[in-house]
């Protein structure tokens, strides 16, 4: 009787320990825009973070190069990944790495992030000691990381103006500053904003709010995401010890190109914003008329402009660049139609993999 109480007492306590060091996170990667910066990124992940995660990477039709990387990764690093071979909208991607978490948490980070020491730490800790059901951390943007931030906390809610039209209250605090100038000033706290470049979600609130929104394709899907938590009487907190730098394009490599053009695409931001507006009963006011006169924008900046400056050596670069626009937006509408047609085909997620085992799932053309 002594022997198998003393089993029975030292297996209990394997078993505690053994429950201590399970994470109780998982990360899933999702491409944002481009796949050239995916290693740098996935790099700091490993490289910053201190506690115990599991990682679910989502793949969507990455370039050769980028896919092998990923590859060897994955079994160096022991996590899944999920392999697509058509590109997929953000939500989309978001949902398969989904469907793979068994962890209490989710983070939701793109692939064009760089993570600071205790970044994840800090994250999950305000979740437990707040019971927060999602926490942003302060987001930063653009090379040298983590000095300029992007947003830290926001306003993202419904309002009714005098003549009782439901409209979109959409703020951004503390964009365009220096993070040394405010940090200190920053606390912890209730907000109602928080982004998918980096945000972590207890993974609970799904079973009240469903999956993710897939009719919003690629924009202003974390407003739908936190309007929804919050009208679930769900908690957004904004965490200032948690810092994370998002690095958009440009420059893009060729192989970039194809993405981004779909990713931003006319139809692709007409449909979310169409979708958005139609889900929360909201007036087609000025937030929206803005949207509709920007239509392509990120495509000009980063693809047309650039081009338009390489080929006349800045010599009447901004004429050529909108002739290449006029050219490019039948293109665009072109490969939105391409890539609807490659979706039909798309193949049902696997079950669960091992980690360290990649899961590809190929559409038939």
């Amino acid at each position: 009787m002594i022997v198998s109480s003393s089993t029975s007492t030292e297996s209990q306590s394997q078993a505690l320990n053994h429950q201590l060091n399970q994470p109780n996170v998982t990360i899933v990667v999702v491409p944002r825009e481009r796949f050239s910066f995916a290693q740098q990124s996935l790099e700091s992940i490993f490289d910053q973070t201190t506690i115990a995660f599991e990682l679910v990477y989502v793949d969507g039709n990455s370039p050769s190069s980028v896919q092998h990387h990923l590859q060897k990764q994955a079994e160096l690093e022991n996590f899944t990944l999920v392999r697509h071979d058509v590109y997929l909208t953000p939500n989309q991607a978001r949902n398969i790495g989904l469907q793979q978490v068994k962890t209490p948490y989710v983070v939701f980070a793109d692939n064009d992030i760089l993570v600071s020491p205790g970044w994840l730490k800090s994250l999950v800790a305000c979740a437990e000691e707040t019971g927060a059901d999602v926490v942003g951390p302060l987001m930063c943007q653009y090379e040298p990381a983590h000095t300029e931030i992007h947003f830290a906390g926001g306003q993202s809610h419904i309002w009714t103006d005098k003549l009782g039209r439901r409209r979109l209250r959409e703020r951004m605090i503390k964009q365009g500053k220096q993070v040394t100038e405010v940090r200190e000033k920053l606390t912890r706290g209730q907000t109602e904003l928080a982004e998918f470049h980096c945000v972590l979600v207890r993974r609970s609130i799904f079973e009240r709010i469903g999956q993710l929104d897939e009719k919003i394709l690629c924009t202003k899907e974390h407003l739908d995401f936190c309007m929804t938590v919050q009208a679930a009487g769900g908690k957004v907190y904004f965490e200032p010890q948690s810092m994370v730098t998002y690095v958009p394009g440009p420059p893009l490599k060729p192989t970039d190109i194809h993405f981004y053009m779909l990713r931003w695409s006319d139809e692709w931001t007409l449909k979310s914003l169409n979708r958005l507006r139609e889900k929360w009963d909201l007036a087609e006011d000025g937030y929206f008329q803005n949207k509709y006169k920007k239509l392509g924008c990120r495509r000009y900046v980063t693809i047309l402009l650039p081009l338009a400056r390489k080929l006349t050596m800045g010599v009447g670069s901004r004429t050529l660049a909108r002739l290449l626009w006029k050219l490019e937006r039948p293109f665009n509408h072109f490969l939105t139609w391409h890539h609807q047609r490659q979706q039909t085909r798309l193949a049902p997620v696997k079950p669960l993999a091992q980690s360290g085992e990649a899961i590809e799932i190929a559409s038939s053309h």
